[in-house]
């Protein structure tokens, strides 16, 4: 089952006081970022986080589940009405993930860099 627009657009409801949170349809999903930084999927109605140690002391108890076949688990976040520990939870892991890497410039015709 994909994930609807309705429940993509709560998710970032929800996520509002972590920062500047974008949603970014993929494959038929959703990949979310806050400041730019990547750091959740959206998968089947579902919303998982990637783990990192600092988010997962925050989630002791969280479920681990692939958003998809053959992707990497993360951590499901089932209290999606708590949205102080949403916050915390969105900053406490984009501060342990790594910067986004920067994008290579894209060729233009002729062979002009943009």
């Amino acid at each position: 089952m994909a994930t609807t627009k309705e429940y993509a657009a709560f998710i970032c409801e929800q996520l509002a006081l972590a920062g500047e949170i974008s949603c970014r349809k993929m494959f038929g999903e959703y990949g979310v970022y806050c400041n730019g930084k990547y750091f959740a999927v959206i998968c089947d109605n579902r919303f998982l986080v990637k783990p990192t140690e600092a988010g997962q002391k925050l989630m002791t108890n969280a479920r681990m589940e692939q958003p998809y076949e053959g992707g990497k688990p993360m951590m499901l976040v089932e209290d999606l009405e708590d949205t102080e520990f949403l916050r915390d939870l969105v900053q406490t892991t984009c501060a342990a993930l790594p910067a986004p890497k920067p994008k290579k410039p894209q060729k233009k015709k002729g062979g002009q860099l943009t």
